[in-house]
């Protein structure tokens, strides 16, 4: 069964700040919860995100056990959006878009992740159970991370 997680932000920075700092792989590891164990293993000099582009990482997220983890870039259009797909890794299938929407406030920016858990039922269950949860947990400390690098107002000048 395929579940889809949705969030949205409002980010006061503009767009060239916000994609410079989402389009690069290894800023992910510092908007991601220590506990998960996120490490990038990709090395990138200088390359900017695009299509077909790969990324390794490693990643625990239940019990210290340790995951490799590959996504490809499958779709960029420059400072709008772009699309992780993983091709190795826990899900059965996994695709995570990135919208970022320039507005009057800054930058308005959109993650929608489509997922799908391997094991037929059990995998079900498990989303249930534990995977929904964690996911929540993972994209509200995201949410927290963000808005203290991008809209904390009492930042010492």
């Amino acid at each position: 069964m395929k579940f889809q997680l949705y969030r949205e932000q409002q980010q006061s920075c503009d767009i060239q700040t916000a994609w410079k700092f989402f389009s690069n792989p290894y800023n992910l590891s510092k908007i991601t919860p220590k506990d998960m164990g996120f490490v990038v293993r990709s090395e990138f000099a200088n390359e900017d995100i695009h299509e077909g582009m790969e990324i390794d990482y490693n990643v625990s997220p239940f019990l210290g056990i340790e995951i490799k983890w590959k996504t490809r870039i499958t779709q960029v259009e420059f400072q709008k959006s772009f699309t992780d797909f993983q091709e190795k890794g826990p899900f059965k299938y996994w695709n995570h878009r990135h919208e970022f929407v320039p507005n009057e406030k800054g930058v308005f920016m959109n993650d929608t992740v489509d997922y799908e858990l391997p094991f037929g039922f059990l995998g079900t269950l498990a989303h249930q159970v534990l995977v929904k949860n964690k996911l929540e947990k993972i994209f509200n400390h995201r949410f927290n991370a963000l808005e203290k690098m991008f809209n904390d107002t009492k930042k010492e000048l």
